[in-house]
């Protein structure tokens, strides 16, 4: 037997989800799945576990805009700590070394993030 919605109405469409920190895209899509009783909820792309942001949610019939959801555009924001290296090459390890950066200006550091910039191969 199919599970129903716990309102006993059908839900379809889009939901946007801000997620925190330290929790999975996955672990979102099981919460939504569970809690409204819905068979079917996937995600528009996932986000690390440590990233914060958007988290596009298809639900229903909404699944069915997957593709198109997945093929657009994403702007991502992050920082740096600049002369640190950590044990797991993050933001979230521990500090195996640190160097002097006084030598790096502001356009070396612009110049490498602009090599970023396009189409990255995530690992």
């Amino acid at each position: 037997m199919k599970p129903r919605p716990r309102s006993g109405l059908l839900l379809n469409g889009v939901l946007l989800v801000d997620k925190p920190a330290g929790v999975t895209s996955h672990d979102v899509v099981h919460k939504i799945r569970r809690n409204f009783r819905l068979p079917k909820v996937g995600h528009g792309g996932t986000l690390d576990p440590q990233a914060t942001g958007l988290l596009i949610i298809m639900i229903g019939k909404g699944t069915k805009l997957s593709s198109r959801i997945m093929g657009t555009d994403k702007v991502y924001e992050g920082s740096m700590h600049l002369g640190v290296t950590t044990d797991t090459q993050d933001g979230d390890g521990e500090i195996l070394e640190e160097k002097d950066f006084s030598h790096v200006t502001e356009e070396d550091v612009l110049r490498e993030m602009n090599a970023l910039k396009g189409d990255q191969m995530q690992i």
